[in-house]
């Protein structure tokens, strides 16, 4: 059982969260995800900023990302320093674990052979928390395993424990790979995960961002046989053409791309239709959902 104080501190939080959904029959509205998106308004929508993309050239195809510099300021701003400088282009996918991550960097094990990351930091500050009064929650109503309140913040999956507010390991999150000291990571080494949510990750590791499109470039590799995934040849490795910031990518090259907003009604009502599913399939519709199982729609064109 909570303490009193305990309580306090998430019924506090509260005051400052929006709540996208609310407990009980107002959830229950009978909307298919369809009629919600098909109801859903210019105004519900929007653009990522392309200084916060990342675009990933690899020989079968782009992934994009959207960066979360308000949750990791330091280490994004190292990430881009080292995606501005080229660092990644001509490295490789190392690691491709089956149901939980594919990870990216430099292959050479020899740190004198290893590349230079130029005028990026060596080290960057660990990020995996902010104090709960840096951001703003839209809430869902979850019974979460990991969280008091989980929910969206600036379009990212996100928890609180009423003192602090983390990003969590959903599927497409983007995190910085480190060792064994906390500010080990610097962003030369990126992991996504691929596969189950593996959330006991939270407020172990920053994660800087998501994958917003092409996903299935990772996805679809093959798995490492060597021990967490990682590939034993330089033939198992999928090279890295390049990386480049979006707003470095011509203006022509650039992808038209569309978010559906987490702070909105129509966004509320879309959390309502994936937690009661209406669609003529289903027998039970459950009237529960995980913040894992919600992924912001993506609008885009090429």
């Amino acid at each position: 059982m909570a303490t009193s104080s305990a309580m306090s501190t998430v019924l506090g939080l509260l005051l400052a969260i929006i709540f996208v959904c609310t407990p009980g029959l107002v959830l229950s509205g009978e909307l298919t995800t369809a009629e919600v998106m098909a109801a859903v308004s210019p105004s519900d929508w929007r653009s990522p900023e392309p200084g916060n993309l990342i675009y990933m050239q690899l020989p079968q195809g782009v992934v994009v990302m959207e960066l979360a510099p308000g949750f990791a300021p330091k280490n994004v701003a190292n990430l881009k320093t080292l995606v501005r400088e080229r660092y990644f282009d001509g490295l490789a996918i190392i690691r491709s674990q089956d149901n939980y991550v594919v990870q990216w960097g430099d292959p050479a094990e020899d740190e004198e052979k290893a590349r230079s990351i130029g005028s990026a930091s060596a080290t960057a500050a660990a990020e995996f928390f902010l104090a709960a009064d840096e951001t703003e929650i839209s809430a869902i109503d979850s019974r979460d395993a990991y969280a008091d309140i989980v929910g969206f913040a600036d379009g990212f999956p996100a928890g609180s424990d009423g003192e602090r507010s983390w990003l969590t390991h959903c599927y497409g999150m983007v995190g910085v790979a480190r060792g064994s000291e906390l500010d080990s990571g610097n962003g030369s080494s990126l992991y996504v995960i691929t596969g189950h949510a593996p959330r006991h990750l939270d407020r172990n590791i920053t994660l800087a961002g998501r994958v917003i499109s092409g996903i299935e470039q990772l996805t679809t590799l093959a798995r490492g046989t060597g021990p967490l995934g990682f590939y034993e040849t330089a033939a198992e490795q999928t090279p890295i053409v390049s990386l480049r910031m979006g707003d470095d990518v011509a203006a022509e090259d650039q992808w038209d791309i569309e978010i559906l907003r987490t702070d909105t009604a129509a966004f509320a009502d879309y959390v309502k239709s994936r937690t009661f599913r209406h669609e003529e399939w289903f027998v039970d519709p459950t009237g529960r959902i995980d913040i894992c199982n919600i992924n912001p729609p993506v609008r885009v064109a090429k």
